[in-house]
């Protein structure tokens, strides 16, 4: 399967890399074997991205560091997906730099930067009626020939596990519903086993019930040392789990720091134009947004 294919199938570097990622001599092209990257931070240094005439991001900086759940939020067109995506290798910055452990990921191929960072899309479409467990075995695409086929097995089965649909398995995903459907493209993001998971809007269709398990699981793998960034709209899960909060606006960051560092009357009113608060019911931190300031 080629570069380009294995990029569509596992949600990641959707086009080849860069031109620096063939230096002379065949430099890192072959990128790292599973385990071989390890824990190690993801950073994006002063990244900025222009998509046409529009500054989606400028001078952005954040560290996905091992044991650290982080949200990005903001409101629409702040550029969440776009910080995602320059991570995960999709966008090159224009400006600044995006850095796997030290080194640049456009020095990385498409199956290393797969091994290394599992992205899941805001994108929930799949066209090909696969079965559940087809789609969360296209998770394991990055390590082919390089993994155990048991190991391969018992990643799919966790994987499902982890996300509830297990009893889908044998169920193509075009007949689920969208929230099943969000579910099982997590599940297969699961399944990769990268050391840093990024997710644009992961909780977009999920029930309430579900969205729980799916934060509680996230935080249980940065517990085991998983670096995880999720872009998110629901400011009241941030503050319940994320260790750190990155709020965005027009492309820059506004604040960035714990949640009651960055959830503050004065941030939320500065990037969404709301009065909010960030309160505790029965021991849970929850936002409470109380009107929109005109």
């Amino acid at each position: 399967m080629t570069g380009s294919r294995l990029s569509q199938w596992v949600g990641l570097a959707s086009q080849p890399p860069t031109p620096d990622a063939s230096p002379q001599g065949g430099g890192e092209r072959a990128g790292p074997r599973p385990g071989e990257m390890g824990h190690v931070p993801l950073e994006a240094r002063g990244v900025s991205v222009r998509i046409g005439s529009r500054q989606a991001l400028e001078g952005v900086d954040l560290a996905v560091a091992p044991g650290e759940l982080i949200a990005i939020v903001g409101p629409n067109g702040a550029g969440k997906s776009t910080l995602l995506r320059a991570l995960a290798g999709l966008v090159a910055p224009d400006d600044g730099r995006v850095e796997l452990g030290g080194r640049a990921m456009t020095a990385l191929d498409v199956s290393a930067r797969a091994r290394a960072v599992a992205y899941l899309p805001q994108d929930r479409i799949v066209h090909w009626p696969l079965t559940v467990e087809a789609v969360v075995e296209l998770g394991r695409l990055p390590h082919r020939g390089l993994a155990d086929p048991a190991r391969d097995r018992l990643a799919v089965a966790a994987a499902l596990r982890a996300m509830d649909v297990t009893a889908f398995a044998g169920r193509p995903v075009t007949a689920l519903s969208g929230g099943e459907r969000a579910r099982v493209l997590l599940a297969r993001a699961l399944a990769q086993e990268a050391p840093i998971l990024l997710a644009d809007e992961p909780t977009a269709g999920l029930d309430p019930a579900h969205a729980l398990a799916l934060f509680e699981h996230l935080a249980r793998l940065a517990r085991e040392g998983r670096g995880v960034a999720v872009a998110l709209h629901d400011l009241s899960l941030a503050a319940r789990y994320c260790s750190r909060v990155l709020m965005l606006k027009a492309g820059r960051a506004v604040a960035n720091g714990s949640p009651r560092e960055v959830l503050t009357p004065e941030t939320l009113a500065r990037a969404y134009g709301i009065h909010a608060t960030l309160d505790d019911i029965g021991g849970i931190p929850v936002v409470v947004a109380r009107e929109a300031l005109s």
